[in-house]
């Protein structure tokens, strides 16, 4: 069986080559891997574009200079959006259920809900990274590799912070469905 068409990888193996990726980041790009500084980046500098009166009054968006760019962090953005897709497509483990039974068994089978939820989560774990300076693969991968230690305590209150909210959300539903 080819290796892409597996429904699931040594988390070892993963491990190491994400390992080996991120310092192949510090060696060519003397950056970490971390992808929330680009939106970051991104909005402040639509800020500075379209409203400079409002970003100037912003202490972080009056010292960030950045202009919207496609650089190398959009492009690990897409590129893990793309290799999700191509993975779930290889391996042929791509459900086609639009709301998940787990989250329909809590808060019902609309679409248009699960869509609602998606994005507020998606905005607090970003907003939650960029309050912690850095988003959880910015922490949990990059971080723990530099020893830094805001990262060595991030990383497992993060991870508890997750178990908790999924059992608080989900209840015992959500630990059956895996």
């Amino acid at each position: 069986m080819n290796i892409l068409e597996k429904k699931s990888w040594s988390p070892y193996a993963v491990g190491a080559g994400i390992g080996v990726l991120s310092w192949i980041s510090f060696l060519t790009a003397k950056k970490p891997i971390g992808i929330t500084t680009a939106f970051e980046n991104t909005a402040a500098g639509l800020g500075q574009r379209f409203a400079p009166k409002a970003s100037g009054v912003n202490a972080y968006l009056a010292k960030n200079e950045e202009v919207p760019k496609l650089d190398w962090e959009w492009m690990l953005a897409a590129g893990v959006a793309l290799g999700s897709w191509l993975s779930s497509t290889a391996s042929g483990d791509r459900e086609a259920e639009r709301v998940p039974a787990v989250w329909a068994s809590r808060f019902g089978s609309s679409s248009v809900t699960r869509d609602v939820g998606a994005f507020i989560g998606g905005a607090l774990m970003m907003f939650g990274a960029r309050v912690a300076k850095g988003c959880t693969s910015g922490h949990a991968i990059s971080g723990t590799q530099q020893l830094a230690a805001s990262s060595w305590i991030f990383s497992p209150v993060m991870a508890a912070a997750a178990a908790g909210v999924a059992r608080a959300l989900f209840g015992k539903a959500a630990a059956r469905a895996h």
